[in-house]
């Protein structure tokens, strides 16, 4: 089942083979409800992430919602698997059972047939992993397609087929489940990514961002928390222009400081560029994207960074360039503003969305 054409809408709302190193802590659980459900939350050692230059934790903390019915019975399920936005806390919606609940809702309500919920932590030390593999902070795309999925397969009753594994996230973690459809149709059919970040140039240059005076000085990663842009620059440059021979940071600089001005690298920049935004990529994966069983993305209209919305708009009118099916949306709202409530975004646009496109039972199309 494929769709065609795109969809914007204004609406009101506001808001194979399994590593040996897979390490299962548990199941711990989450604490009982009437329901039936239950959130099983795992520890999953990654050896692709064992190796980085910047000492990222391999053992990463995962948590799967489990619906009403699992227990005690032999039927399969397709998954959803979340990245959340790295500026939140991964586990707190989860340990305060409030996605529990929304898919509890969700199944009794008939948005969506009863799914696996998966989220994962996927953070450096830094903050976002842009979920690339990159000698500095680790190889996160193998750790998501040859470990983490075939972990979830192996230890939960899943349809493991693309057709029922779907990926959605939130901001940073939309990104990601944009490229991750991008590069992997085979492991995700169907994506939907909330606000995402970095599908393309935004109204300011990305040079004009950074401190480039103290990037070209710095001693110490610490030194980065002076520097409002610093963190989440250097994290992109750490996924994007890696450079094992630079400490402290093992980043190619974009631009010097030259005087009171900066000279731009444009070797550098076309790099960077390549690697890290979005649309860059449409041509090279266009075909993987007209793959996809459905591929929807959001943003709100009042985002504080205009870049935001201003870098999505064109995402959208770059695909439908290359014949790309998918749906966009901007809505009035501020990011973020409830998307895990019941009158949020997830309840009412990603699940439905997802109950419309994931095949629910071995055999369907």
């Amino acid at each position: 089942m494929n769709f065609m054409g795109r969809r914007i809408r204004v609406s009101g709302h506001v808001f194979g083979h399994v590593f040996g190193v897979a390490l299962a802590l548990g199941p711990a659980m989450l604490p009982a409800m009437d329901s039936g459900s239950q959130v099983v939350v795992r520890e999953l050692r990654g050896e692709s992430l064992s190796h980085s230059l910047i000492g990222t934790d391999p053992v990463r903390k995962l948590a799967v919602y489990l619906p009403a019915g699992y227990e005690g019975a032999a039927r399969r399920y397709p998954v959803i698997y979340y990245l959340p936005s790295p500026l939140g806390k991964f586990d707190e919606d989860f340990y305060r059972g409030q996605v529990r609940g929304l898919l509890d809702r969700a199944d009794a309500a008939g948005e969506i047939s009863k799914v696996i919920f998966v989220a994962v932590d996927m953070e450096t030390p830094l903050g976002c992993s842009w979920y690339v593999n990159s000698p500095v902070t680790g190889n996160w795309e193998d750790f998501m397609v040859r470990e983490l999925v075939p972990y979830v397969d192996a230890n939960f009753r899943t349809l493991a087929s693309r057709d029922s594994r779907g990926i959605a996230g939130d901001f940073m973690g939309g990104y990601g489940a944009i490229r991750f459809g991008m590069t992997h149709p085979e492991v995700f059919g169907t994506v939907y990514a909330l606000h995402p970040v970095g599908t393309g140039s935004g109204i300011y240059t990305m040079y004009s961002r950074p401190d480039w005076k103290m990037l070209a000085h710095i001693q110490s990663v610490d030194a980065l928390k002076e520097s409002p842009f610093g963190v989440i620059f250097t994290s992109i440059f750490q996924a994007s222009v890696p450079d094992v021979n630079r400490p402290p940071l093992y980043i190619d600089l974009q631009a010097h400081p030259v005087g009171d001005t900066v000279e731009i690298d444009s070797e550098v920049t076309e790099r960077l560029r390549d690697n890290f935004l979005l649309e860059t990529m449409i041509g090279k994966y266009a075909d993987n994207l007209k793959s996809l069983r459905g591929l929807r993305f959001d943003w709100a209209r009042n985002d504080g960074n205009q870049d935001h919305v201003y870098a999505n708009q064109a995402f959208t009118h770059k695909l439908n360039e290359f014949g790309i099916p998918h749906e966009a949306e901007e809505y009035n709202g501020v990011w973020g503003t409830g998307n895990w409530g019941v009158d949020g975004r997830v309840y009412t646009e990603v699940l439905p969305f997802f109950g419309r496109h994931l095949v629910f039972a071995a055999g369907m199309k």
